[in-house]
């Protein structure tokens, strides 16, 4: 398993489940960065070299797509079931006429959320790098140390 996959499926998993449930997802912008930020520690945690912030950027973004479609998956049934005929009696109270109905609303609606899921745990995951990564160097191995070799040892004398 890539070694960025099990951290995405971890915070994606935050991300995606904690955003669905009804009351609790009120807070679903701080779970996303969050997610995204535990995506990022679990693989800083888990990589031999120190991480970059593109690394960062990219778990926190698989973290992201997980959560955003469990958001999806989980979310727009919940949505649908609590709320989807109580919001479109409120929209035509209001005297507001829309081209779709609730459904066709909920699921763009969800859509658009869960790619604002995505963006916020990408966030997390570029955080995550400056708070969690303590190692020195650009992710590059050094040099060995006899590199370059003797500087007389290829064709010197020929």
């Amino acid at each position: 398993m890539n070694n960025k996959l099990k951290p995405a499926l971890l915070g994606g998993l935050i991300v995606g489940v904690l955003s669905a449930i009804p009351f609790i997802n009120y807070c679903c912008c701080i779970w996303s960065i969050g997610g995204g930020l535990l995506a990022g520690f679990l693989y800083i945690k888990s990589s031999p070299t120190p991480v970059t912030i593109g690394d960062g950027a990219m778990t926190g973004g698989l973290a992201g797509v997980v959560g955003g479609v469990l958001y999806f998956i989980i979310g727009l049934p919940i949505a649908l079931l609590l709320g989807a005929a109580a919001m479109t009696e409120q929209l035509t109270r209001s005297g507001v006429d829309l081209p779709v109905g609730g459904v066709v609303l909920m699921v763009i609606s969800a859509f658009i959320g869960a790619i604002f899921l995505a963006v916020l745990a990408t966030l997390g995951g570029l955080l995550a790098v400056p708070l969690f990564e303590k190692r020195k160097g650009n992710g590059v191995p050094p040099p060995p140390q006899d590199f370059g070799g003797n500087p007389g040892a290829y064709g010197a004398g020929a």
